[in-house]
């Protein structure tokens, strides 16, 4: 039996305070760790109505509008789903690949298996549109129902009905379609605000995408303004709701269940979606289509000049306080512009006392006219402002086919000068209108600007020109005048006319 000294019950009670107190002093240490005040910036905060978050609302009531358009054509088109190729439409019937590939009309079927060639059997081309009215129209995208001989509205509930196109503008490739059914009555949307939409609204996107019609996606505006080169009056919305081929001419949808844009467009890379998709806004849509249910086409005024950006650099060159307004690079003969006394290198920086902020601004502006309208367009010239009144003409009287190239006479060949401190070897014209670019040194500012070998100088700060003397005097004149950059007007080979302000070098 072991017995207890009686110094153990001392050292007992000295171990055990210690354990306490190392304990206690844990405690303590993370109390003051976990309990201490963290001082930290204010977050931001959203106030936002609560909602629950979901489509389905919206879906329920507006798929009875939406349809998928069919469309026949007498040869199979050259593009799949309105307008996008397919690198294997035309293997060999026999080819193995055939099984992969699909129909034009997004049917995954096995082509190679049908007897006949698909040159001997009408197209079918598809894609997305939606009523407007109850009484039938729909609207659709141009390129949708371009080359159609019969056109097939299928309705959400798999019903089909025949159509007939009303009319179809390519400029903003819109497209009209009337359904005639005697006793029936068409669930249809209307067009909503689209300057109201902000970048991060949501949108829902119904249509035909790969032909499986009624289907649904959503997403948000990521952008506004858009121009992606498709044409004059270019003001994409962009949204990143998934739509692929066969989403063209569906509608986008804000919460409210109006039309805010016509899907017309992807960017795609691989001709997926890659979440940037654009569309058509509810504004322009609405004025086209009531036009082309009026009269079967649209009709714009034609100002009939050539246009282009205003840059800082020519804005400094012509002595401009703001960088706006749209260059004159070449009024088209006998147009409304020229008649008018419009003149190459004018700026145009207003229509009706309505300023004018850029050339892509000032298509739309002269489109909402009428043809035969009066207007006074604002110009800057030679350092002042003033007003010239304009007879609008109609834009649909174009001639497309005319060309502004005009025939060289021959000359004989002359030494090229240089233009020293520019980077530039410059010779006249055959024509004597103007001096051709020879050589531009890689290093110059000139080719910083983008002067190229046989680009031709027409004229500097509006003062023609036939020789390097008349270049170099022009540039002295601009210099003299404060000026730090002189305005060139340069046509390239194709006789299209650009302005560039190239910064004066002082020797």
């Amino acid at each position: 039996m072991r017995t207890e000294t009686s110094s153990q019950p001392k050292r007992n009670k000295f171990l055990a305070a210690i354990l306490a107190a190392g304990v206690a002093g844990g405690a303590l240490s993370a109390g003051v760790l976990s309990n201490a005040p963290a001082v930290y910036a204010e977050p931001v905060q959203v106030e936002a109505p609560q909602q629950s978050f979901g489509f389905a609302d919206v879906v329920s009531k507006v798929s009875p509008a939406v349809v998928s358009v069919r469309v026949s054509q007498s040869a199979e088109p050259a593009a799949d789903f309105g307008g996008m190729a397919s690198p294997f439409e035309n293997l060999p019937e026999d080819h193995p690949l055939r099984r992969f590939f699909g129909t034009p009309d997004g049917n995954q079927m096995p082509r190679g298996l049908n007897p006949r060639s698909p040159r001997d059997r009408p197209s079918i081309g598809q894609g997305s549109g939606f009523f407007i009215s109850e009484d039938g129209y729909v609207v659709t995208n141009n390129h949708v129902v371009d080359n159609g001989a019969k056109y097939t509205v299928v309705m959400d509930d798999g019903s089909e009905y025949e159509a007939k196109l009303i009319g179809t503008d390519e400029r903003t490739d819109l497209a009209l379609l009337k359904v005639d059914a005697k006793n029936t009555k068409f669930t249809y949307v209307e067009f909503g605000d689209d300057d109201a939409v902000r970048v991060g609204d949501w949108v829902v996107a119904v249509g035909n995408p790969f032909g499986l019609g009624g289907s649904v996606t959503a997403g948000i505006i990521s952008a506004r303004g858009r121009d992606i080169g498709a044409g004059p009056y270019d003001d994409f919305l962009q949204i990143d709701a998934a739509v692929n081929r066969g989403n063209s001419g569906g509608p986008a949808f804000g919460l409210d269940g109006k039309v805010i844009g016509v899907n017309t467009a992807i960017f795609s890379p691989s001709g997926g979606n890659v979440g940037i998709a654009f569309a058509i806004p509810a504004s322009v849509a609405q004025d086209v289509v009531r036009s082309l249910r009026e009269n079967g086409s649209v009709e714009r005024g034609w100002l009939g000049v050539q246009i282009g950006e205003v840059s800082d650099d020519i804005a400094e060159a012509l002595g401009l306080s703001n960088a706006q307004g749209a260059i004159v690079t070449l009024p088209d003969n006998e147009t409304p512009a020229s008649r008018a006394g419009i003149e190459t290198g004018d700026v145009i920086t207003g229509v009706n006392g309505e300023a004018v902020e850029s050339p892509r601004e000032l298509a739309r502006m002269i489109a909402d006219y009428s043809p035969g309208t009066d207007v006074e367009i604002t110009v800057f010239r030679d350092g002042d402002s003033e007003t010239i009144d304009v007879t609008l003409g109609n834009l649909n009287s174009l001639d497309e086919a005319a060309s502004l190239d005009e025939p060289r006479g021959q000359g004989s060949p002359v030494d090229p000068s240089t233009l020293s401190g520019y980077g530039m070897t410059v010779t006249p014209s055959e024509d004597g209108e103007g001096v051709v670019v020879t050589d531009v040194d890689p290093d110059s500012s000139a080719a910083e600007k983008g002067f190229e070998a046989g680009d031709t100088i027409v004229a500097v700060n509006g003062s023609n020109v036939a020789s390097q003397s008349d270049v170099r005097a022009a540039i002295d004149a601009a210099s003299k005048n404060g000026r730090r950059a002189a305005l060139f007007q340069l046509r390239n080979a194709d006789g299209q006319n650009r302005f560039v302000a190239l910064p004066i070098e002082k020797s």
